[in-house]
């Protein structure tokens, strides 16, 4: 497939993406191993993970803005010879027995707010490293590459690092952002945002470039409900899947080492669902696909929450995972495409500081319906509220789903063009002498695609925002 051949560019981005990648997920096991050492507190234990998302929700909308303002490629580059930086400190606290709690408290914080630059820059870079009709293939490439490594291998690598030498783990990390970054110089090419030339320039002000992209998120008709049904349902799954452990150890009375299983189950469907989300595009609307996702998650909820035995939770994880990685591919091509490039960083940060600001929400609600009922009926009430929220998406993308129609109908006509192109190519080669010359009902295809394209690219501009 033409989509497939997404250039040397992508590629190095995927390679960079996926040394990063490895070493977050080391670095997430051994993180808490090393706390663990240093103090039995379970609340501070505990409050290391969470306290990495604090970041987000306090800079990703001011990262975004900058995201827009610099060039992306170098503020990853920038992102991770920082995080190198950092982690190689910690590296040397903790091979010269001086790391303190607090260090991790530190590190975890400002490794947060340097993720915040580089995931942003990362989302933000791919609309200009591959073609609109690739950003699926590519999106599902990155998604899937990050679930593996960060749990398959990552967190296996992490703990036996840990095991051999206690600063083995972070040493590798460190080293990981490090080639990360040398990585990113071979991307060829400048990446700064240009600047949309209808509004007049304006000396630099975060505050109004953030309210920019806040602005243009709440002004627009399809994607501003969207993040608000995005983060509800990210709060629903998140409050449920928080209490697996209760799930697996105390309702299913399973040895606690079991927990992991369950957890690589949703990691195996993730990786499944990223690879084969842009096979699903060429089979079915988008509108469709996120319907069908909705509903497939709130009746595997409710599939748990009745029936919590093994069989049930473990194909329910499964497939959950897949679903989910689905969404995320699909969710994210959607905002790539329709938000503008000049403005993709802050409204990016919106979108991030509303979703993931949901999922503390949603663990403290769960744990406090678990506490007050039992843990089946948490799933249970997710799945309910999750079928509910699928009624209002229902309606949401009938009655303002036209942009998802002309991607879908965009990717079509890309697909066509390259199939008239592969062919013709084969033809040409096979007959060296003679020019190849495309047969009338070809011709037709291309006229009727470059047409619908043109109608397409004067309706877009006409709805996106109100």
């Amino acid at each position: 497939m033409n989509e497939r051949r997404l250039g040397k560019p992508f590629w190095t981005l995927l390679t960079s993406s996926s040394v990063s990648n490895l070493g977050d997920g080391v670095a997430r096991v051994a993180l808490p191993l090393l706390a663990a050492t240093l103090t039995r507190d379970p609340l501070l234990i505990g409050s290391l993970t969470s306290f990495a998302f604090v970041p987000w929700l306090l800079f990703a909308m001011i990262s975004g803005a900058l995201v827009d303002r610099w060039d992306r490629k170098t503020v990853m580059i920038a992102a991770n010879l920082f995080r190198a930086v950092v982690v190689g400190a910690l590296t040397f606290a903790v091979y010269s027995d001086a790391a303190a709690i607090w260090m991790l408290f530190v590190a975890a914080f400002v490794l947060g707010t340097a993720e915040t630059l580089y995931d942003g820059a990362t989302r933000a870079i791919l609309p200009s490293v591959v073609r609109r009709d690739q950003l699926t293939v590519a999106n599902g490439r990155l998604e899937s590459v990050e679930v593996v490594l960060q749990n398959f291998i990552g967190a296996p690598v992490g703990s036996s690092l840990f095991v051999i030498a206690a600063a083995g783990p972070f040493l590798a990390n460190s080293a990981g952002f490090l080639i990360a970054a040398l990585l990113l110089f071979l991307l060829p090419g400048s990446y700064r945002a240009v600047r949309d030339e209808k509004v007049p320039a304006q000396p630099p002000n975060l505050r109004r470039e953030v309210g920019e992209g806040l602005s243009w998120l709440w002004r627009h008709r399809l994607l501003r409900p969207f993040v608000f049904i995005t983060a509800i349902g990210a709060a629903l799954f998140e409050g449920a899947t928080a209490i697996t452990v209760l799930l697996v150890i105390d309702t299913m009375e399973l040895p606690e080492a079991s927990f992991g299983f369950f957890m690589l189950l949703i990691g195996a469907g993730g990786v499944i669902g990223g690879l084969s989300t842009a096979a699903l595009l060429r089979r079915f609307r988008r509108r469709t696909l996120l319907i069908a996702i909705e509903v497939g998650l709130g009746l595997i909820l409710l599939g748990i929450g009745l029936a919590p035995v093994p069989a049930v939770v473990a194909a329910g994880f499964f497939l959950a995972g897949l679903l989910v990685l689905i969404w995320n591919v699909v969710s994210m091509t959607m905002r790539q495409t329709l938000i503008p490039a000049h403005l993709f960083g802050r409204v990016q940060g919106a979108w991030r500081t509303v979703v993931w600001g949901c999922l503390p929400l949603g663990g403290l609600l769960g744990g406090l319906l678990a506490r007050v009922t039992d843990v089946p009926t948490v799933f249970l009430v997710a799945g309910v509220l999750k079928l509910a929220t699928t009624v209002y998406l229902i309606i949401l993308l009938k009655t303002r789903g036209g942009e998802l129609d002309v991607m879908d109908a965009e990717d079509r006509a890309a697909r066509a063009r390259g199939t008239v192109e592969s062919a013709s190519t084969s033809e040409a080669v096979q007959t060296e002498s003679e020019a190849t010359v495309p047969t009338p009902a070809q011709k037709d295809g291309i006229e009727a695609g470059i047409e619908r394209r043109d109608v397409i690219g004067d309706d877009r501009r006409e709805s996106v925002a109100d």
